[in-house]
């Protein structure tokens, strides 16, 4: 268990896919996206492994949820900045979560 201090420690935003392309430099098929979290947060780049899901032009204005204030971490030849969040079904498979609705990028998560 965590406490809500734990909780609220963690920065979830909402932001717009504005390119997604196939990451080729990794051994688990990932692609390369990025997000477009708003004027105060800008635009971040992050791997993904959602490429039996997905694909890369349908990403493409797709609003997500990435947690935004982990540190950066070096994937292959890519610094990755945000973690995309999705429900991860039994066959490994990730859905993300998107908006019903559009809402402004970088408003928060809570």
């Amino acid at each position: 268990m965590i406490g809500w201090d734990d909780f609220t420690k963690i920065d979830m935003r909402v932001g717009t896919i504005i390119h997604a392309e196939v990451f080729e430099e990794v051994r688990n098929p990932a692609y390369k996206l990025k997000i477009d979290f708003g004027e105060d947060i800008g635009v971040k780049k992050s791997s993904a492994q959602i490429t039996k899901v997905y694909q890369p032009k349908e990403l493409v204005g797709k609003q997500v949820v990435a947690v935004v204030n982990f540190p950066p971490k070096q994937i292959a030849n890519f610094m990755s900045e945000c973690l995309v969040m999705g429900a991860i079904g039994e066959d490994k498979e990730v859905n993300l979560i998107t908006m019903d609705n559009p809402v402004a990028n970088g408003q928060k998560i809570g």
